[in-house]
C-alpha cells in the first residue's frame, strides 16, 4: 500500500521550501499515515531530493498532515536548474511512498 491509496496530496512552494498537503480519505487511513508520514521515513524516500529538515504537522481534526520540506528546491523557483522549480510533483513523488499495514 501507499500513500495515494489512503490520502489525496497537494504540493506548492514558497521559495527553496517545498510544502505537501497530505490528506486522508477517512479516519483509518489517517491512522495508518501517522505512523508512516515520520520525517526520517519521508528523507529516505526522497532520496536525495530534499537537502534540509522536514517537519510534519499532524492536523487530527481535519485528518491532514501539512509536510514541509526545506532544502527542497534547489534555491527556489528563480535559481534552480531543477525540472520541477516550483515543487509541484513533490506530492506526486510523495504519494509512491510506502506504507506499512
Amino acid at each position: 500500500m501507499h500513500v495515494h491509496d489512503l490520502a489525496y496530496l497537494r504540493s506548492g512552494d514558497k521559495g527553496d521550501v517545498s510544502n505537501v498537503a497530505v490528506m486522508a480519505r477517512n479516519a483509518d487511513a489517517y491512522a495508518l499515515l501517522e505512523d508512516a508520514l515520520v520525517p526520517e521515513r519521508i528523507l529516505q524516500h526522497l532520496d536525495g531530493l530534499v537537502s534540509g529538515p522536514v517537519v510534519v504537522h499532524a492536523l487530527p481534526n481535519l485528518h491532514a498532515f501539512e509536510v514541509v520540506m526545506h532544502g527542497a528546491l534547489g534555491g527556489g523557483a528563480t535559481r534552480t536548474l531543477r525540472f520541477d522549480e516550483t515543487g509541484k510533483s513533490m506530492g506526486a513523488v510523495l504519494s509512491r511512498m510506502a506504507v506499512d499495514t
